[in-house]
């Protein structure tokens, strides 16, 4: 008899079976979470710092005929592509290194298929997978295939600052700021802009020009000062 089948039946008898089948554990997908690195997201050489972090949604796994295509351009006679294959080659060393459960490198191939990019959307669409590429015609044919593509140039877009050091912005200032010169508003995200000389502009609107920008735990702050139409 199935195991909840006799939980359920006891726990009816104190009335606790729906506690019981909101915290039982979860079954695990049968091949787990892999994200499968390409040679673009490889010699970028950035997938280090996102790995670390913790932001891939399951282990790094790198096939052997990704290897092998570094191999072959790192033993090749363009200068520049030989450069980036080595380094290439270094990052996936790091990534065995540094990142919190280590890399699967697979064996997994398809001798049937010529090329390497057609051999990784393969192995994503057969096993569930994600894709790791920078690489857009690539990651077009991923996603026409069903493949969950992770790009991180995409990434790097999607996190880019919503201002830059000496553009004009409108901001309402809403309090004042640790220096009785200084004051605070918000904006439609969030972030804290701190407009020096606005300390008294409290409940007004008025426009400003970024100054820099700082990145902490906590979020962004914007540091600014007052424009020239105040």
């Amino acid at each position: 008899m199935n195991l909840d089948v006799l939980i359920m039946g006891f726990l009816q008898l104190t009335g606790t079976a729906l506690l019981y089948l909101a915290l039982r554990p979860k079954k695990q997908a049968k091949n787990g979470a892999y994200a499968v690195m390409d040679t673009s997201t490889i010699i970028d050489g950035r997938i280090i710092d996102v790995a670390k972090g913790g932001f891939l949604p399951g282990k790094v796994l790198v096939p052997k005929f990704v290897i092998a295509e570094m191999q072959l351009l790192a033993d090749g006679r363009d200068a520049h592509k030989r450069e980036r294959a080595r380094f290439g080659l270094d990052v996936v060393a790091a990534l065995q290194q540094e990142v919190p459960g280590g890399v699967v490198i697979s064996d997994h191939d398809y001798k049937e298929l010529k090329f390497t990019d057609d051999k990784l959307v393969r192995l994503c669409e057969d096993k569930g997978y994600y894709l790791c590429t920078n690489d857009f015609n690539l990651n077009k044919v991923a996603v026409v295939h069903g493949v969950r593509v992770l790009n991180i140039n995409q990434l790097s877009q999607d996190l880019r600052p919503p201002v830059l050091p000496g553009e004009a912005i409108e901001i309402k200032i809403v309090q004042k700021g640790s220096n009785k010169d200084q004051g605070v508003g918000y904006l439609d995200d969030g972030t804290m802009v701190v407009v020096a000389g606005a300390g008294r502009m409290i409940g007004k609107k008025v426009s400003v020009s970024v100054t820099r920008m700082l990145q902490t735990e906590a979020g962004k702050m914007i540091f600014s000062k007052l424009g020239s139409r105040n």
